[in-house]
């Protein structure tokens, strides 16, 4: 039997309403007519704190004894989860200390200072920031508030789920949903299995960290860690055991995302919906866009984004990145004769194509096979990935050797 039911959301939502706002579901016309589907979206992005985590968090801040008030609380957080508990503990007059991830965004980290918690740092995933958290524990008698691995704060992420069903008066097919522990994908499983047993609830996960799509393939908790990313909010190398059966049990499917189309994802909603979304947040739409989930023609289907608190110093490294993938931006190196008039010759080439050059730099080879030579590295501005094909064809005609950077 699951730990969580649907009494124990209603509850949840009862509880922290006076707290948490009730976020608005979007259309996204233009990605309904690229999947021929009806695709919504869950604005968790515009949640207090900015992210879904504030819903569990102050669920179970609520449900401590007085002791465990008195003795403080500490959390372990990528960073979502450390404001939705600063900003519970703040209401509630408590003292909080979160431990995040040394490479937990500035923004994130800030604003959970600003929230009056004590922030400490160690590690480079959640997991490190755990460790470390329950080594202060064990020091200080502080309560520990965990952030997925929780009945109540499962609770509290459930009652998305039941927003959802409100929202879109019960005509919901499918809700594709971030996991990194998985404590949101298991409360908005329980909530819309409850209310519709033929709703799909898929999971959608980094490859760069696919522990729960692991753990579902293992039929057990798993560990997995390949590479740091920019989907740092479900930066988790091992789920918890309460959502993992949750999520073995109600949902349908993990699908996994490469860090190029995540950043896709966020390019696009910042141009289509006009919403910043985090990269744990434009998991879902990388999913659509890439095709790892497609859904039928006109099946209503929901994405939630979980988080919008995008640190501003990476965000053109992303933008940058998504661009590049769909043939936006493009960057590579030529080499040619040292002889006047070279370099204007390639200049021409590219203005001719209609290619705008965003960057450019040019040195000259004086060693070994590259004397007499001379290097040009660009970044141009291009339509998609067949005016590179055609920028690229026009550049070797002329003699010059290309290659991609």
């Amino acid at each position: 039997m699951l730990q969580v039911t649907l009494q124990d959301i209603k509850e949840a939502k009862e509880t922290i309403k006076d707290i948490v706002k009730k976020t608005d579901m979007l259309e996204c016309a233009s990605l309904s007519n690229k999947t021929k589907a009806n695709v919504f979206y869950k604005c968790e992005n515009l949640q207090r704190t900015g992210s879904f985590k504030v819903r569990g968090a102050c669920n179970k801040i609520a449900n401590l004894t007085d002791e465990e008030k008195a003795n403080g609380v500490i959390a372990s957080s990528a960073g979502n989860h450390a404001q939705g508990v600063a900003l519970g503990a703040k209401m509630s007059g408590i003292k909080s200390t979160i431990v995040m991830p040394a490479t937990a965004p500035l923004l994130k980290v800030s604003a959970t200072k600003g929230y009056g918690a004590e922030v400490v740092l160690n590690g480079l995933v959640y997991d490190d920031a755990y460790s470390k958290a329950v080594e202060i524990q064990k020091e200080t008698g502080a309560t520990f508030l965990h952030p997925f691995n929780d009945k109540h704060v499962i609770a509290g992420q459930g009652t998305i789920g039941l927003e959802i069903f409100e929202q879109l008066n019960d005509k919901v097919d499918t809700i594709l949903c971030p996991i990194g522990g998985g404590g949101l994908i298991a409360g908005v499983a329980v909530a819309a299995k409850a209310l519709n047993p033929n709703v799909k609830v898929i999971g959608v996960q980094t490859a760069n960290i696919p522990s729960m799509h692991e753990s579902m393939k293992n039929g057990k908790v798993s560990s997995a860690f390949k590479s740091t990313t920019i989907a740092d909010g479900i930066a988790v190398k091992t789920p918890g055991d309460m959502t993992f059966e949750i999520i073995k049990e109600l949902v349908d499917e993990v699908v996994l995302v490469e860090e190029e189309e995540i950043a896709q994802g966020i390019v696009y909603l910042m141009e289509n919906l006009k919403v910043v979304a985090e990269g744990s947040g434009a998991v879902t739409t990388a999913a659509l866009l890439s095709g790892k989930y497609a859904p039928n023609e006109n099946e209503n289907v929901v994405c939630i984004i979980s988080g919008g608190n995008v640190d501003v110093n990476n965000l053109y490294r992303i933008i940058g990145s998504g661009l590049a993938k769909e043939g936006r931006r493009y960057s590579f190196s030529v080499t040619m004769i040292d002889k006047p008039g070279g370099f204007s010759e390639l200049t021409k080439i590219i203005s001719e194509n209609n290619a705008n050059i965003l960057n450019a730099n040019q040195s000259r080879l004086s060693s070994g096979a590259y004397i007499g030579k001379q290097n040009a590295e660009f970044v141009l501005e291009t339509f998609d990935h067949d005016h590179i094909q055609k920028i690229k064809s026009d550049i070797e005609a002329a003699g010059f050797e290309i290659k991609d950077l």
